[in-house]
């Protein structure tokens, strides 16, 4: 299993409204896609974090994480609620299986 992180900063006019969409939109709109298994997002709890929205998803391989990134709905997403709202994100992957080779993932 496969986990995505993304954590990102906030263009200066992102209000709470906006970020509750973002939060809403992630969670209806990409467990649409079928190689997503679990989609968490929300806001920072303290104010003092660098990245003030997050995203986690869940995949059963790297393959399927490369076909998500290349799926009309995921790509529909970005375009409407990341790319305005966020600056430099950081997006991490990490495998979850103990004791399995990362070159297998």
């Amino acid at each position: 299993m496969v986990h995505f992180i993304a954590l990102y900063k906030l263009q200066k006019h992102v209000d709470d409204a906006i970020i509750d969409e973002m939060t809403r939109a992630s969670r209806s709109q990409l467990l649409r896609i079928q190689e997503v298994h679990n989609v968490r997002s929300g806001r920072r709890i303290d104010e003092s974090m660098s990245y003030p929205f997050f995203l986690a998803i869940d995949f059963e391989s790297l393959e399927k994480y490369r076909i998500f990134r290349e799926d009309p709905i995921w790509v529909k997403f970005e375009h409407d609620q990341i790319l305005p709202n966020t600056l430099m994100p950081m997006e991490l992957l990490y495998e979850t299986e103990p004791g399995k080779k990362i070159k297998y993932s």
